[in-house]
């Protein structure tokens, strides 16, 4: 029989799960943030880029070598100081090669590196050839001359640069993304003199405010020619606070009457942006669009044709709306975080990012001063050496020959150290020659001369800013070029809207007791001479255009829009309004309207109530409808009625009863929705038995007439006539002629 043996868990170290995840958690997440996706604001590199640059330049692939195989230096990288995986290491190369995704590239390639319309296209490691740019000198020139920390690699067996002692602030000249754990960083890229002057001025002035700044940083600056056309206060802002947003626009022109685009935004795929307009003409949103063509070539890497139907197409117009729909208009999020010299992850200013390279760069600048200072003094000691030796020549050759430890003899002879003793004995013969001394004591007095020079830059701050302002200088006339990305503020883009899109033109919308919709063309229409199903008859009518929206308003108050345009040819019987919107129980569409956003309708319910209403504010989107005019128990919607002229126009109103009204339209409020205020006052037990009702309201103006149609009978009234009726808002009213009190409807005409 098998016995389990016991388990022992002496000398196991315990711990809690929750303190053990959260420890494994955090230190995952300071590496990510530290040693992956976040800059640092000294050379502006991430881990695997110093690490690629460094690679390379051991190598001895520098600018004026010959290009070597892509895949030597990601082995190398990979072997000796990044052990991760070859694909990412290989990308994050191409990415510093790529001159349409770098502004300033490290990395100069031969072969296939990628393309603008797919970035990620570029060939296999073991086909392209790399060396380092001639800008790479600037991150590189000082490494060996005391300027960063070293540390081990991985496996403890070489050393790597912590930082490279970059001459520049490479982290504003290239920029950089990433996502850590927790955060990321959007740092766009800028013109290399721009920030090269923005600097030099804040050495000079160490008191000099963001708007100093900003008189020679204009913005980013990115690796194509598109319109930055973010406002001045949004730059500024973003500046100030270290994050926002950037915004950029392709460029196009003008010719032979065909739009063609010369710029794209950055990281903006040509191909993508025609599938996109392509996508909208095979969807009828682009009519006035004819033909689409992509001539882009090794001369002009990016030329994008778009072809107008016709001459009068609104050019302007036409672009704002692709600048709103497709990728030819590009916002860029901003977000100026990174390592900061205290090994914490910020996100910084312009003023704070500048001031902190700047202390970086003195840094770097005292320990190559430093440095030299050490060579020099080492020079010194062992020139000191050899000119004793020259002085006493006989001597030395006595010792070298016959002593057996003529290093220790030479050193209690002369009281020299062991290094100026080892410096004597390793000179060859044919230097000890009387010319010999004579270039001793030069080179002695030349390196004196230095020494003086930098101990006396060290001692003073001053003159280390002013060499690292010629040093500045200098890489900038070296490195630098033209701002490629202007900066010009435009208009914001607009989309043109479905009524734009559509061609306008003359319609009539039937609405039928039933509910059923058509749309006939043309404004010479009789509605009530249209055929209807059997049962069915005419109930309302609207003209308007075919680019515009109806709104249909139901027996509860609520209205509906659609578009004019989708709804079928009045050629047949149309189709159930109910099939496009969802109307509360028990409600029927009682009227519909057309017109433009700021045409006004008088909207009136039977219990005397109104108010004027704007066409914008009856439209909406929403299939369930949206509230509009609240009708009273047992009332119900009057016909809207258009109102033009507000101020110069009156309202005549008549009930049931024979009553009738006449009052300024101004009195009546303009409301987004609502009950409205009384326009004739009804009594309230007559509306409640229902023994009177509003049946009719118009709106006339001083050239109008009024008919009045009872039966067969009609009685046409002017203007002077119906100033006779004129009452104050809410009152009773007066009551017509006998014989006219039974008025079925009333219309503007004549009487001819």
């Amino acid at each position: 029989m098998n016995e389990t043996p016991e388990l022992n868990f002496e000398g196991v170290e315990r711990e809690p799960l929750h303190a053990f995840t959260e420890k494994a958690y955090l230190d995952y997440s300071m590496y990510v943030i530290l040693d992956r996706a976040l800059p640092h604001i000294g050379d502006g590199l991430k881990p695997v880029q110093r690490r690629i640059v460094y690679a390379m330049s051991e190598l001895g692939l520098s600018a004026s070598s010959k290009h070597k195989k892509s895949a030597r230096t990601v082995g190398d990288v990979l072997g000796k100081f990044h052990p991760h995986g070859d694909a990412a290491c290989y990308e994050a190369m191409v990415l510093m090669a790529q001159d349409f995704s770098y502004r300033y590239p490290l990395i100069d390639g031969q072969g296939n590196f990628g393309s603008p319309d797919d970035p990620k296209s570029f060939a296999a490691m073991r086909y392209t050839e790399s060396r380092l740019s001639p800008y790479a000198r600037v991150l590189l020139q000082e490494l060996g001359q005391g300027t960063v920390e070293w540390v081990p690699n991985f496996d403890g067996t070489l050393q790597e640069p912590s930082l490279l002692p970059a001459r520049l602030p490479n982290i504003l000249l290239n920029g950089a993304s990433g996502i850590a754990v927790g955060m990321a960083t959007d740092i766009p890229s800028h013109n290399l003199r721009e920030v090269a002057s923005a600097t030099i001025r804040l050495l000079e002035h160490s008191r000099s405010t963001l708007d100093d700044l900003l008189e020679h940083i204009q913005g980013p600056d990115y690796p194509t020619e598109a319109e930055i056309i973010s406002p001045r206060a949004d730059i500024r802002a973003l500046y100030e606070t270290g994050h926002g947003s950037i915004r950029m626009r392709a460029v196009y022109q003008r010719e032979d009457g065909d739009i063609v685009i010369t710029a794209l935004p950055h990281q903006v795929s040509g191909a993508r942006v025609l599938e996109q307009i392509a996508s909208q003409m095979q969807a009828k949103k682009l009519p006035m669009v004819d033909d689409l063509r992509d001539e882009s070539d090794h001369e002009n890497p990016t030329r994008l044709v778009i072809v107008p139907r016709s001459r009068r197409v609104d050019v302007e117009g036409l672009m704002s709306h692709l600048f709103a729909t497709t990728d030819l208009e590009k916002t860029y999020r901003v977000n100026l975080n990174m390592i900061g010299v205290n090994g914490r992850p910020q996100v910084k200013n312009l003023l704070v990012i500048l001031k902190e390279w700047i202390g970086f760069r003195m840094d770097t600048l005292r320990r190559r001063l430093n440095w030299r200072l050490d060579k020099v003094d080492k020079r010194l000691h062992i020139l000191e050496g050899l000119l004793v030796a020259y002085l006493n020549l006989d001597e030395v050759i006595r010792i070298v020959r016959y002593e057996e430890e003529p290093k220790q003899k030479l050193m209690d002879a002369f009281s020299i150290s062991e290094i100026q003793a080892e410096a004597i004995l390793e000179t060859k013969l044919r230097n000890l020659a009387r010319l010999e001394e004579m270039k001793i004591r030069a080179e002695q007095e030349e390196l004196l001369k230095e020494k003086q020079e930098i101990e006396t830059l060290l001692g003073s701050e001053r003159r280390m800013k002013t060499l690292i302002r010629k040093e500045i200088q200098t890489d900038a006339e070296l490195h630098g070029d033209a701002r490629r990305s202007p900066i010009r503020e435009r208009a914001a883009a607009r989309a043109l809207s479905e009524a734009d899109l559509t061609p306008s033109e003359p319609v009539t919308v039937v609405l039928s007791e039933r509910g059923w919709v058509r749309a006939a063309k043309g404004h010479d229409v009789d509605p009530a001479a249209l055929s209807y199903k059997a049962g069915d008859g005419f109930l309302a009518a609207a003209r308007g255009k075919s680019n515009q929206q109806v709104v249909f308003i139901d027996s509860s108050g609520r209205s509906y829009a659609t578009a004019a345009h989708g709804l079928p040819s009045a050629r047949g019987q149309g189709e159930p309004v109910t099939g496009r919107f969802k109307l509360p129980p028990g409600a029927a569409i009682a009227a519909v309207v057309m017109g433009q956003d700021d045409d006004l309708f008088l909207l009136a319910s039977s219990h005397g109530y109104g108010f004027i209403g704007r066409f914008g504010d009856m439209v909406t989107r929403n299939r369930n409808g949206k509230a509009l005019i609240t009708l009273p128990a047992g009332a119900r919607l009057l016909p809207p009625v258009p109102v033009g002229d507000a101020e110069s126009q009156w309202i005549v109103a008549i009930s049931s009863a024979g009553y009738i009204g006449v009052l300024p339209v101004s009195e009546l409020p303009q409301m987004a929705r609502g009950k409205g205020n009384k326009i004739l006052g009804i009594p309230a037990k007559r509306l409640k038995s229902g023994e009177e009702t509003l049946i009719a309201v118009q709106v006339v103006s001083e050239d109008d007439r009024l008919v009045l149609h009872v039966g067969r009978k009609f009685k046409a009234m002017d203007w002077k006539e119906l100033q006779g009726y004129r009452i104050e808002r809410g009152k009773r009213g007066h009551k017509l002629p006998q014989g006219w009190r039974n008025v079925d409807r009333v219309e503007l005409g004549t009487c001819d």
